[in-house]
């Protein structure tokens, strides 16, 4: 008998015979191998390399321009070695929301890496991520001031869009790689441990394949180190302030002991805007500089005028000018904000108001005060000009609201041009305020009226109303020429109008901006004090300060906080 089997079908859809006779795919028709699955690949490859860059990016990535470089890339984080670790001995449940808050961390870091690389070029110095928030609000009405609305408010969206957006697309990376390590844990682990010797050897022997630029980089670990630090000693400065500010030995010296030898005279304590060392050494910038302080000295000494010359260390460097305004006038040392509130708060003793306790009458002219300025209950100013006061009818001149020519007049037909009491004026002058894209030429002094004169006043050949398209060279060439032009309206204001009772000092606020001097520059400013008088030049011939406008290498150079005292014991008895 024959055996018969049977087999069975399995359950399910019959499935149909393959089609030999079918017709090829037509030309971009996808098949299961095709096309598409590759195009996926690739660009989720894609992807992946673009994750890895922005991880590791915002990991070494350096907080200075000038570190920036393919060196400061080909770098080895050791918070990525750690990461990866940590991912990889993780639960699955744990793996995703750890690495999505190590990217949105990362994230914040970065946008605080990338704050800091403006304040250093601004500033010469980090963020202070408790004190410098205030500043944003001065830096969109620079950019008001200098571009307009319109490039104001598109740079402020920029910045906002980066700020929320960068910690996102971080936090996105960061899971999208540790999907990656999940799918291969062996060879993400045997490359980890390669990497981890690799940067214990680069870090053991110091390895840079650019100066300053260690392969075992620790970037983002130091960074926080820092930040925290940074907020620690802010605090502990807050106790260390409130007792400096107690200590004044002058606080109690009665007005007819303060300020004998100055009796009769007015004085200017004038400030130059980013009137820094830089412009009267770099090489770049220093010839027309100098050649202006020379002959302005040469025609001064011919008018009976001399003059004597040194240098301060500001307390702040390419911005910041009301903390070397305070510090001169204090006798602090006020390098933050918070020092400022604090010492704006207290009862302090400052130069102008030792005159006003000597009986002067004190002046405070602001041009660049646009808006209300509470400070000035402060500092006491018997009279003060802000910019509305000062009813300038003329044309803007890039940041500055008008031209120091102007703000001399105005200051010389209110207040000297009839008679008067002794006065002590404090006027910042602002047409070296950055950008530098616009300088005023000078005008006759009898034409200078309500200001529309400038209307038709040509800026100097090289200065430039387009602020976005000069190259550095020209920025610093444009800088020089604002100085020069601040300078020289200073001593041509004197020729015309000093007198022999005028005594001017006149100093710079802080250096230009590291996109000037570079990074790195010191904080030094010159000074100068002018006067007819030679018994006024006598009483400071202690001091060693140069002959002339322009101070030399081997000038001394003072702290700014320590004027206060050496001018008021240079021209009061001993107390």
């Amino acid at each position: 008998m024959a055996l018969r089997i049977r087999f069975r079908r399995p359950a399910g859809p019959a499935t149909p015979a393959p089609d030999t006779e079918a017709s090829p795919p037509s030309p971009g028709e996808a098949t299961p191998s095709g096309d598409a699955p590759r195009t996926r690949r690739v660009a989720g490859a894609i992807l992946t390399g673009l994750a890895a860059l922005l991880v590791v990016a915002a990991l070494v990535a350096p907080d200075r321009l000038a570190q920036a470089g393919p060196g400061a890339v080909l770098r080895i984080p050791v918070e990525a070695l750690v990461a990866v670790a940590l991912l990889l001995v993780l639960p699955d449940r744990a793996r995703r929301p750890a690495a999505v808050a190590f990217g949105a961390v990362l994230g914040l870091l970065a946008v605080v890496k990338l704050l800091d690389t403006g304040f250093f070029v601004a500033r010469d110095r980090p963020f202070d991520v408790l004190l410098d928030w205030g500043l944003f609000d001065d830096g969109y009405g620079y950019l008001t001031d200098s571009v307009g609305r319109a490039g104001a408010v598109a740079a402020a969206v920029g910045a906002v869009l980066l700020v929320a957006g960068l910690p996102v697309l971080v936090a996105l990376a960061a899971r999208r790689l540790a999907r990656l390590v999940a799918r291969h844990r062996t060879g993400a682990a045997r490359v980890l441990a390669a990497l981890a010797v690799l940067w214990l050897g680069c870090a053991l022997f110091g390895v840079r394949l650019t100066a300053g630029v260690p392969v075992a980089d620790r970037t983002a670990t130091t960074l926080v180190a820092s930040h925290v630090g940074q907020v620690r000693a802010g605090l502990r400065d807050r106790a260390a302030f409130a007792g400096e500010m107690t200590a004044d030995a002058w606080r109690d010296v009665p007005g007819d002991r303060l300020l004998t030898g100055l009796r009769g005279k007015d004085v200017l304590v004038t400030f130059v805007e980013s009137y820094g060392r830089d412009a009267v050494e770099d090489p770049a910038l220093a010839p027309g500089v100098t050649a202006v302080l020379d002959d302005g000295y040469r025609r001064l000494r011919a008018a009976g005028y001399d003059a004597r010359s040194g240098f301060l260390t500001s307390p702040t460097f390419g911005g910041g000018s009301w903390l070397a305004h305070a510090t001169l006038l204090s006798g602090l040392w006020i390098d933050n904000d918070q020092r400022h509130r604090d010492l704006l708060a207290g009862d302090r003793l400052t130069l102008n108001g030792a005159f006003h306790r000597a009986g002067w009458q004190t002046v405070g002219v602001f041009p660049a005060a646009t808006e209300p300025w509470p400070e000035g209950r402060f500092f006491g100013y018997d009279r003060y000009y802000d910019a509305g006061k000062l009813a300038y009818r003329g044309p803007k001149f890039s940041y500055a609201p008008m031209p120091d020519q102007y703000t001399l007049a105005t200051f010389q037909r209110l207040e000297r041009d009839h008679p008067h009491a002794p006065l002590m004026a404090e006027i910042p002058l602002v047409s070296s305020h950055s950008p530098w894209s616009a300088i005023p030429k000078p005008v006759p002094w009898a034409a200078v009226g309500d200001g529309t004169i400038f209307h038709t006043a040509a800026t100097h050949t090289g200065g430039s109303r387009d602020v976005l398209q000069r190259d550095a060279a020209q920025i610093r060439t444009d800088y020089a020429h604002s100085i020069e032009y601040s300078l020289g309206t200073l001593v041509s204001y004197v020729l015309t109008h000093g007198g022999d009772d005028l005594v001017l000092v006149v100093l710079g606020d802080h250096q230009p901006a590291a996109s000037v001097t570079g990074e790195g520059a010191g904080r030094d400013v010159p000074i100068t004090i002018v006067a007819k008088d030679p018994a006024v030049l006598d009483r400071v011939a202690g001091w060693g300060w140069q002959d002339g406008l322009r101070p030399g290498p081997q000038a001394p150079v003072w702290r700014m906080d320590t004027f206060r005292d050496r001018f008021l014991a240079a021209f009061s008895p001993a107390h």
